[in-house]
């Protein structure tokens, strides 16, 4: 029950005065009432004000935004108005008839709600410096060039090309999945179980990069070296940008940038480059493993093997009898699921692929080698950070719409608004990082339109897959990117005589299907909440 409303007594300066009949008055004194139970406002001789317009003027802004009288009759009573007390101070039978009569009297107005702090505001700054760190790995690249010099692979590229692509597929893929676990013990709030799980997570996707890269045959000898080096740091900065330590890794890569910058206007000694790269190669390792429990994990290990050393004979069996679990051990934290996991590492796949086909399509086709399209990857790579922002500007957006609209169909236009917005201010982005790209890269091939529809509608295919993964719908995102990466490759098995039309095409289908997605479950309101 709430406090009573009432803030003064009414009438004038906040004053009662008794009225009633007493004794008859002796000659000569003031005649007064004094009959104790009924107030009524005004002292004598002064006109007693409207007890309605008195109460209106008290309960206006409740009254106002109240949308129905039993509101009113709600408050009434809560205050400890009886419906005696209200036939004799307003003359109406009850509370409801009371509260009818100051619903109508007192015009409709709803407050806005008060400002509440946006939960999903996040640093411009911070968002562009993770797309610079995803954009300068490959600088690398740059820097080791004369060290992978060799005739041109079996289908045209430059020495060693396959060898690094294999190796870098695979570990996107591995580290994809691996940060969703970590993500998602980060958010049940145990770090700690964050820490075990890249500790044990980002070595094993090391040994598989290296694997997929050995297995391509046919590369100049240092192509493995740099592949497995490449791995390793996949590892290191996965855990890094999990933990949040994008300054520490930007700063491990400061050596290998500046040696590449030099390259562009000089030719550094070999082993000036091969110093660079493992200068920071090593920094980045050493800042991630300060950064996991390597101690806590080498002493679970220890107790874990010698756990299995001292089991007895007879429990390993097929057949165990154990006790009944104790009532404690039934609400023991789980961590993800390797099934919630994996969808991402095939949404990682699935557009890695596609990425890798914008730049490679046509070599792969038989072009010539001058047909890379390496602006458009990079440009794709730098977009993430801009990505990253515009996502969290959407879910402000629609937040927003969710708090003003005033029906469902309103808050769909709403969220329809916010979502063109979001997507067209980042292919704008996307297309002014290709154009520039382009001006800037060396032999780089001319932006033609089909070049500059592929690289918007891949664009648009990643931005609403990171969106629809961002509300929890990575199913279906991951298995329209990864069915347009399957068609793509089939395309390119079969020897499709126009791979620029056929990933048009794709790119086309997918941005369609993901949009058509996107509309359908966001534009519920619950999907919001």
């Amino acid at each position: 029950m709430s406090g009573s409303l009432w803030l003064k007594p009414p009438g004038p300066e906040g004053a009662w005065t008794r009225v009633g009949h007493t004794a008859r008055p002796r000659p000569g004194a003031a005649a007064t009432d004094t009959l104790p139970d009924l107030p009524r406002p005004g002292g004598p001789g002064e006109p007693g004000a409207d007890p309605m317009e008195e109460l209106a003027g008290r309960l206006d802004a409740f009254v106002a935004a109240a949308v129905h009288p039993d509101e009113i009759a709600a408050v009434l009573e809560s205050d400890g108005m009886t419906d005696e007390y209200i036939r004799l101070t307003y003359g109406r039978p009850d509370s409801f008839t009371l509260a009818e009569e100051l619903y109508h009297r007192v015009p409709r107005s709803f407050p806005e709600p008060d400002a509440l702090p946006d939960p999903w505001k996040v640093s411009l700054t911070a968002c562009l410096l993770r797309g610079l760190i995803f954009a300068l790995p490959g600088l690398a690249y740059l820097l080791g060039e004369p060290l992978l010099e060799g005739p041109p692979d079996r289908l045209g590229l430059p020495a060693g090309t396959l060898t690094l692509l294999a190796g870098a597929l695979i570990g996107w893929v591995w580290d994809q999945t691996l940060s969703h676990r970590a993500y998602t013990w980060l958010g049940l709030g145990d770090r700690a179980a964050a820490g075990r799980t890249l500790l044990v997570g980002a070595p094993a996707g090391a040994l598989l990069g290296t694997a997929a890269a050995l297995a391509v045959p046919g590369g100049p000898p240092f192509s493995y070296a740099f592949a497995a080096g490449q791995a390793l740091y996949v590892g290191a900065a996965t855990v890094l940008l999990v933990l949040g330590r994008e300054r520490l890794l930007l700063t491990a890569l400061a050596p290998m940038a500046a040696g590449s910058v030099l390259a562009l206007f000089s030719d550094p000694a070999l082993p000036v480059r091969v110093t660079l790269l493992l200068v920071s190669l090593a920094a980045a390792c050493t800042l991630a493993l300060r950064e996991l429990p390597v101690a806590q994990g080498v002493r679970a290990l220890v107790r874990r093997i010698r756990g299995r050393a001292q089991r007895h004979p007879g429990e390993g069996g097929a057949v165990r009898w154990r006790m009944l679990r104790g009532a404690e051990e039934d609400h023991r934290r789980h961590g993800p699921r390797i099934a919630d996991s994996v969808p991402y590492g095939v949404f990682g796949l699935g557009t890695g692929l596609l990425v890798l086909y914008a730049a490679l399509g046509e070599v792969l086709t038989g072009g010539p080698a001058e047909a890379v399209a390496a602006p458009s990857a990079v440009a794709l790579t730098l977009s993430m950070g801009p990505a990253e922002w515009l996502l969290h500007r959407f879910r402000s957006g629609s937040l927003a719409g969710l708090r003003a609209a005033r029906s469902p169909r309103a808050f769909r236009r709403r969220m329809l608004a916010t979502l063109g917005q979001c997507l067209a201010v980042y292919l704008t982005v996307l297309l002014l990082l290709g154009t520039t790209g382009t001006l800037l890269w060396p032999q780089a091939p001319g932006l033609t339109w089909d070049r500059v529809a592929t690289l918007l509608l891949l664009g648009a295919v990643m931005w609403t897959g990171l969106l629809l993964q961002s509300f929890g719908a990575v199913r279906p995102a991951a298995a329209i990117c990864a069915a347009a990466a399957a068609a793509q490759s089939l395309a390119l098995l079969a020897g499709a005589a126009q791979p620029r039309l056929v990933q048009l095409a794709v790119a086309g289908a997918a941005a369609a299907v993901l949009s058509v997605l996107v509309c359908l479950l966001l534009g519920r309101a619950t999907a919001h909440r």
